[in-house]
């Protein structure tokens, strides 16, 4: 059975960081495309962060992914966070090498983590 984990979010200073990190269980990560999502309050949810060289312009140059394939685990590295950031933080698998910015393309996701930056 195919489990991704989530973890990591909490509440933070605008300004702060935060590194979320999602556990996989049932598959290799290291074979799969990952995709970063969330959905703030009140909001629709939108795709965040693929691989390193995908930067959605909300989040460009302040959010950054990697991976540790020995432990089956992907993070996204928050830095200067905004209240605008808030959200639930998703982690989702895909198979197949091609980036994709809708959540339905992808195979697995997890069920959140809750990330709450002050102003």
């Amino acid at each position: 059975q195919v489990q991704l984990v989530e973890s990591g979010g909490g509440l933070v200073q605008a300004g702060g960081s935060l590194r979320l990190s999602c556990v996989a269980s049932g598959l290799t990560l290291s074979t799969y495309t990952m995709g970063w999502f969330r959905q703030g309050p009140g909001k629709e949810r939108e795709f965040v962060k693929g691989s390193s060289w995908s930067y959605p312009d909300s989040v460009k140059g302040r959010f950054i992914t990697s991976r540790d394939n020995a432990k089956n685990t992907v993070f996204l590295q928050m830095n200067s966070l905004e209240p605008e950031d808030t959200g639930v933080y998703y982690c989702a698998v895909r198979q197949g090498a091609l980036i994709r910015s809708t959540w339905e393309d992808y195979d697995y996701w997890g069920q959140g983590t809750q990330v709450t930056v002050a102003s």
